[in-house]
């Protein structure tokens, strides 16, 4: 399993740079990163969080988690409607708030063998596609609460470190 940096994590604030090179050590990495995400367990997960500062992210929204969906080098071509959705973060443990995106995107991307291909996605699929390119800018969804509250969420996340028993 990866180890999985916590808000407020500098690190979590690294521009990812574009996977330039599909070799087995990367396809390693996104199984490792599956792993992680299914066991966390989650259903989205960028390489940021896991201190690899590449344009890569895994998700799988499906209820039965058999639908795995790799995108390497993203990039979103359209985007239509709005809708906000209750959203939480493997990196924001605990923490839940209301973010307006997209209701439906089309996004560009990588498979892991570097095939490029084209993705129309809508409702929780294009939320969490949106959600974790934010990763790969170094952006959170705390960052879109005001102020106060993101305090908050990190005042409650540092007291929940201070109380769990030590690894």
């Amino acid at each position: 399993m990866l180890k999985i940096l916590e808000f407020p994590d500098p690190r979590l604030r690294i521009k990812a740079e574009p996977v330039r090179v599909f070799d087995a050590a990367l396809g390693e990495l996104i199984d490792a990163m599956f792993a992680t995400m299914y066991a966390a367990p989650g259903i989205g997960l960028a390489a940021t969080q896991v201190d690899v500062h590449k344009r890569l992210l895994v998700l799988d929204v499906s209820e039965e988690k058999n639908r795995p969906l790799t995108l390497i080098n993203p990039t979103i071509l359209a985007r239509e409607g709005a809708q906000v959705y209750q959203e939480g973060c493997l990196s924001v443990p605990g923490i839940f708030a209301e973010v307006e995106r997209a209701e439906r995107i089309v996004v560009e991307a990588q498979d892991r063998h570097g095939a490029p291909f084209r993705l129309e996605a809508d409702g929780l699929l294009a939320v969490c596609i949106q959600h974790e390119m934010d990763h790969l800018v170094g952006r959170l969804f705390v960052d879109y609460l005001s102020p106060l509250k993101r305090e908050l969420v990190r005042k409650k996340l540092e007291k929940q470190r201070r109380a769990a028993p030590a690894a």
